[in-house]
């Protein structure tokens, strides 16, 4: 396998430093759930962005999806409770319920009902009429069970589609790619088509879209970071399986950084390592790894938004293995953007 000069010099580091990162602290670590925190994401409030506002699953039979405040505190008013192990979350703005109403919306995936959740941001209503299943007909062994879930909303003709992973799966066609609609009982979901290789080593659960690029990655969890067009109407090739030679074990959460002028960044969590692996947006190529001070972390989210004087140059949100997750304002991560 030939690597490109930047991953070599980064293979040298590791060898050489093992844990020896640089190191960044939280500004703000949350209220601690009930039981098992699991994946993050961000909803940026357009009237004021100081008062935006995080959720994070924790993951259980008697699980959760909590809202937190910018301090970490825990909006009991928007927390949904009674969930059957929720396992990753991702939201998109603007979807249009009718001809006169659009709502931001927030997604889960409920792996012990095998179905999606779908509500309504900031108030927190259901758009689902109790859950979507998904993965019907699935006879594997846990080919039923829904895991990692990103949005993606079309830069062609606006649609939006939800697009999920679950605990196992084939080798080709792990993925299940979703059209959202609206309906007289909220939103239904479609399905649209199966695709993704899977390595067959661990299993695939981060999963992140680049809307503006029309990309979702994954993480086939031993073995790579994967890329595929989102768009249905793009095929099912894989363009890119990346990043292996930099990560301990399981590749897991992924977090995009988009900037106004096409510029971002990848942020991996690199889990058992306890740190975090940063791309290129753009050409994948490997930038930097750093230790978050997170343990064991699963999933990741990240806005570039100011979000007030305590994050002035965006926020990037880390789930932590102890019921918890961590708050950093982006310039610690990435500067000078």
């Amino acid at each position: 396998m030939k690597f490109k000069f930047s991953t070599l010099l980064a293979l040298i580091l590791i060898a050489c430093n093992g844990k020896d990162l640089p190191v960044v602290e939280p500004q703000v670590i949350t209220e601690l759930t009930l039981h098992d925190t699991d994946d993050p994401a961000i909803w940026v409030n357009p009237e004021d962005p100081a008062a935006s506002i995080v959720f994070g699953t924790d993951k259980d039979t008697d699980g959760a999806l909590y809202a937190f405040d910018l301090d970490g505190k825990i909006i009991e008013s928007k927390t949904i409770r009674g969930l059957k192990r929720p396992n990753n979350v991702d939201l998109r703005y603007g979807f249009q319920l009718n001809d006169s109403t659009k709502t931001d919306i927030v997604v889960l995936t409920e792996r012990e009902r095998k179905q999606i959740r779908i509500f309504s941001v900031p108030d927190m209503k259901p758009l689902d009429n109790g859950g979507i299943q998904i993965f019907e007909g699935e006879t594997g062994v846990e080919h039923d069970l829904p895991m990692g879930v990103s949005l993606y909303k079309s830069p062609i003709d606006g649609a939006f589609y939800a697009i999920v992973g679950r605990k196992s799966g084939p080798l080709n066609g792990y993925l299940h790619q979703y059209k959202l609609e609206a309906n007289t009982a909220g939103i239904s979901a479609t399905l649209v088509r199966k695709f993704g290789q899977f390595s067959g080593k661990k299993e695939i659960e981060a999963i992140a879209v680049d809307d503006e690029n029309g990309i979702v990655y994954y993480s086939d969890e031993g073995h790579c970071i994967r890329k595929y067009y989102a768009e249905p109407s793009k095929g099912d090739e894989e363009l890119a399986c990346f990043g292996a030679a930099l990560f301990r074990e399981d590749i897991e959460g992924i977090a995009i950084a988009r900037f106004k002028d096409g510029e971002g960044y990848l942020i991996v969590s690199n889990q058992q390592q306890h740190s975090f692996v940063i791309f290129d947006r753009n050409s994948n190529e490997f930038i930097k790894e750093l230790d978050l001070t997170t343990t064991e972390t699963d999933g990741c989210d990240v806005v570039t938004e100011s979000l007030g004087e305590k994050y002035p140059s965006g926020l990037f949100v880390a789930m932590n293995d102890a019921k918890n997750f961590y708050f950093f304002d982006l310039s610690k991560i990435i500067p000078n953007n």
